[in-house]
């Protein structure tokens, strides 16, 4: 017998995908804790949500900007905001920082990101 690591997130359970519009409020009510904890300045939603192709097995892809500072985010507080992203949206994460975007996908996901 063998067990799956990869955890469900809550949407797949409840049977219904969230909406971008329902992703987009969720992250608006927790803005002020994403601010204080991880420096987030911005958040936008882009890809299968944004397309209205999300299924049960999309993750949901975030564009965040980050406020510089002194002191950056290291590796690991980055994958623990992600991380916490997905605890809030009960679905897997996929989080790209703006300034780390490359030009040929930075086009794309730029025309269609949608900002929170």
């Amino acid at each position: 017998m063998t067990t799956s690591s990869k955890r469900k997130p809550r949407s797949q359970s409840q049977g219904r995908v969230k909406t971008a519009e329902e992703i987009a409020q969720i992250l608006r009510s927790h803005m002020p804790e994403l601010v204080s904890r991880y420096k987030v300045m911005s958040l936008g939603i882009f890809g299968s949500y944004i397309r209205g192709e999300a299924d049960e097995e999309s993750d949901i892809d975030l564009l965040v900007d980050l406020e510089e500072g002194e002191v950056p985010l290291t590796l690991l507080e980055f994958i623990a905001l992600e991380n916490h992203l997905s605890d809030l949206l009960g679905a897997k994460v996929d989080l790209v920082e703006r300034s780390a975007l490359k030009p040929a996908i930075g086009r794309r996901i730029l025309e269609e990101v949608e900002m929170v």
